[in-house]
């Protein structure tokens, strides 16, 4: 099901839109009555996890660091 939202309502709204989305939503965005963009969950399986930098040292590495290693 798509929910269709004016740009301003979600400025002003985005909390409740963003339940919507983490709820399973899709949501299309328009700006002066014209489609502009669509908001939608992200599929789990897209994403993987590649290295988790907080497990070589608490906090994360910083990019200073890790740059300088390659």
């Amino acid at each position: 099901m798509n929910n269709i939202v004016g740009l301003k309502e979600l400025r002003q709204n985005l909390e409740q839109y963003v339940r919507l989305v983490e709820q399973g939503k899709s949501l299309i965005v328009l700006r002066r009555s014209k489609p502009l963009f669509r908001i939608s969950p992200i599929e789990e399986e897209e994403w993987e996890e590649v290295v988790d930098f907080t497990k070589i040292r608490r906090g994360g590495v910083s990019i200073k660091e890790l740059l300088s290693r390659l």
